[in-house]
């Protein structure tokens, strides 16, 4: 079995990867910066289990978004 390497894959696809992967960063950092400027009483849960799984999980901006619409009072 070959194993692609990043240099094989088309540039379009290359863009495609980093741009998705630029999105989900800015979900995180975003989600992260919110979190901890609320108090315990406006979050759903505790801050420290939502920062853990945003930071540790690979979602493709799921989490984030979640946290966005579910996790904030």
């Amino acid at each position: 079995m070959r194993h692609t390497s990043w240099h094989d894959l088309d540039p379009r696809l290359r863009q495609v990867l980093l741009t998705a992967a630029g999105v989900e960063a800015g979900l995180k950092i975003a989600a992260l910066i919110d979190l901890a400027q609320r108090s315990r009483a406006e979050v759903v849960g505790t801050r420290t289990r939502w920062a853990v799984a945003i930071l540790l999980l690979n979602t493709v901006g799921v989490l984030p978004i979640a946290y966005f619409l579910r996790g904030r009072r």
